[in-house]
């Protein structure tokens, strides 16, 4: 132990704060609060949430009212997740050598930038949607990178289920009542008042969160960044990141097109941005009661078969859409997927960054390796909108776009094989204890 302590430089507290090392047994039996920074770190992270969640389910539908065209919206996607993608491999150098929190603040910074440029551009936004995609991609690789690498410095194995089983819960309470007061909103107003106004109080709810960072601690800049870490990690003898990357990429495929396809489905099959509210009203309320049971029951012991009903149930759900998209299949998916998908996202997230904990050089090469981490993920979703984008370019067909969705729909199933090795049940935690 002290030879691992003195060759990395990480005391017992840094062990203990970035989950290095082996779960304890009384770890396991008592779940202790959040500290004071998970706490101020969630907030920021719910304020962050609370303004995409205002504007960002709408921006797509303000882009496609002025050009209905699927291939558009597919590629400002796609443009998105690249610069998400390369704005997490370049800032991972600033997040490691400087300020991790001034990336956070510059996520913050950009998202205010995406808002005031859409408000100034107005109904001519759709003729720069690559430059709109530019910006939200910033936006969106500053303050992941940032919140990830400071998620992994404030939790550890024993409070990790915890905190993402909060965020997941206060996730759902955003994403239920902004979307729905949005859609109030722009309902009400002539012409495209309504998004003006959203699209502003977005810009304060940003502000806020800017001001909030400023009470995250600042830990001290560690080591320099290594620009080729993944291309390392990929050759190391255990192999165990050869394995998980790919998983990293399936889960990407899925959210990359999700995100954005189901809120644009329901406005096309309803022609109301209400619906669309209403719509995240009720997805969003179910995904909050499943957030607080799954976070609050979900045991280290019951990962792997939780996580597997959880994908089965995700892709059984996409299956009503081969009779027909509508209103009411759409609501179906929506409600099974809020239903079950923290069976899914909880131990996938854990798992990984427990998996990072444990490694030897963890605590010293964190920023690397959730760079590589979200790498993995964003690979994974410019690859899946790139296959959507492909498929409503060559053909109209419902059944084709379905058929699609399912298949994208079944890569969490890839993700739960690949991730097999580190979802231990109850007989192997007794096994390994024995």
């Amino acid at each position: 132990m002290s030879k691992h302590i003195e060759r990395t430089g990480v005391d017992h507290d840094d062990r203990r704060l970035f989950g290095i090392g082996q779960r304890s047994k009384d770890s396991r039996k008592s779940r202790p609060p959040l500290s004071s920074q998970s706490k101020l770190l969630l907030l920021v992270h719910t304020l962050f949430i609370v303004a995409g969640a205002l504007s960002g389910t709408f921006v797509q539908i303000y882009l496609w009212k002025e050009r209905n065209d699927l291939g558009m919206i597919g590629w400002f996607a796609v443009i998105q997740q690249i610069f998400m993608a390369l704005t997490f491999w370049v800032a991972g150098k600033w997040a490691k050598e400087g300020n991790k929190m001034n990336v956070l603040r510059a996520g913050f910074i950009m998202a205010v930038v995406f808002y005031l440029l859409v408000l100034m551009l107005g109904k001519e936004a759709f003729h720069y949607y690559l430059l709109l995609g530019c910006v939200q991609g910033l936006m969106a690789g500053f303050f992941w990178l940032a919140f990830n690498v400071v998620y992994f410095e404030v939790t550890g194995p024993e409070d990790r289920d915890r905190f993402n089983g909060w965020s997941g819960l206060l996730t759902s309470f955003s994403g239920m009542l902004a979307p729905w007061l949005s859609g109030i909103i722009i309902t009400n107003m002539l012409g495209t008042g309504g998004y003006r106004i959203i699209f502003t109080l977005s810009v304060i709810v940003f502000a806020a969160g800017f001001v909030c960072s400023f009470f995250l601690k600042m830990r001290k800049p560690e080591g320099c960044y290594e620009w080729a870490f993944g291309y390392r990690l990929l050759k190391r003898v255990d192999r165990n990141w050869r394995r998980l990357l790919p998983g990293m990429i399936a889960q990407g495929m899925r959210e990359g097109v999700f995100a954005f396809i189901i809120t644009l489905l329901v406005y096309i099959s309803t022609k109301n941005e209400l619906s669309i509210g209403k719509y995240a009203l009720i997805t969003s309320g179910v995904s909050l009661f499943s957030f607080y049971v799954v976070g609050h029951l979900l045991k280290h012991h019951h990962r792997k078969w939780a996580m597997l009903i959880g994908v089965l149930a995700m892709a059984l759900v996409i299956l009503p859409f081969f009779w027909q998209i509508d209103y009411r299949t759409l609501l179906i998916f929506g409600v099974g997927t809020s239903l079950f998908i923290p069976l899914y996202f909880i131990p996938v997230t854990s798992v990984v960054f427990d998996l990072i904990g444990k490694e030897p050089d963890g605590a010293e090469k964190r920023v690397e390796y959730v760079v590589v981490r979200e790498m993995g993920i964003n690979f994974g979703r410019i690859l899946g909108t790139l296959t959507f984008v492909v498929t409503v370019s060559l053909t109209n067909s419902p059944f084709a776009l379905t058929l699609l969705l399912f298949l994208i729909g079944l890569s969490p199933l890839f993700v739960w094989l690949l991730l097999l090795p580190w979802l231990p049940s109850r007989q192997t935690e007794k096994s390994s204890s024995g």
